[in-house]
């Protein structure tokens, strides 16, 4: 099956290479030179991983990752040649998935890419119907249901619950949690993550025990 691969990475010859490896594989690379183009690409189209560079002119690959976690899931890949931890924890806040530092070898990367995408995957369906752990959510009718019974749940307990499907065996951290779900100028405690996921877990009743506590680190919705 091919992807479509958004390669955002204002280096040439590196953008170049990349799309050429991930083509090799089979796959569709669209290449973006900026921020600005990469964003306008991903609200324009469907893509199944967004590959980011983080020092791009005009929008950076930290605003890019912001703009489109508001309202996308897609896999996000920070393609960097900062190692300094809190780029990365600024990174993993703001929504992504990965780092890959460079240099890097194209095989490393593309092995990160697929194995991303298979996680996202893992969990859809049929239409817009997602399935994990005895839990059934059907995203257009908001609907959840979960030990043969419709759960009711709020808005903000709806949007913790898909975002810990979508990424099913995946540490979610609280900082992601609250970005994805509450918006990145969100200003609250991060512990309003805490007790959203305790009445989420008492509606789903025995179905909860798939969300699992990560001691120093967040949460996962395991199978």
């Amino acid at each position: 099956m091919q992807h479509r691969i958004l390669l955002a990475e204002d280096e040439e010859k590196l953008r170049e290479v990349l799309c050429d490896y991930f083509r090799s594989k089979g796959e569709i690379p669209v290449e973006a030179a900026d921020g600005e183009q990469a964003l306008a690409l991903a609200e324009e189209g469907e893509f199944d991983a967004v590959l980011l560079d983080i020092m791009m002119p005009g929008l950076d690959g930290f605003s890019v990752c912001r703009a489109l976690r508001r309202d996308q899931d897609v896999p996000i890949i920070f393609l960097t040649a900062l190692s300094d931890e809190e780029d990365k924890l600024l990174g993993y806040e703001l929504g992504a998935d990965d780092y890959v530092t460079k240099p890097f070898t194209m095989s490393v990367l593309y092995a990160k890419t697929m194995a991303l995408i298979r996680r996202s995957r893992g969990t859809m369906r049929s239409g817009d119907r997602l399935e994990a752990g005895g839990i059934a959510l059907e995203l257009s009718a908001r609907k959840v249901y979960a030990g043969g019974r419709e759960i009711a749940l709020t808005p903000k307990e709806f949007a913790l619950l898909r975002c810990l499907m979508v990424n099913r065996n995946l540490v979610m951290s609280r900082e992601q949690l609250l970005v994805k779900c509450w918006g990145y100028d969100y200003e609250g405690e991060a512990r309003a993550v805490d007790t959203h996921i305790k009445r989420l877990r008492e509606k789903l009743g025995e179905a909860a025990g798939c969300i699992k506590t990560v001691i120093k680190a967040g949460y996962k919705l395991e199978e």
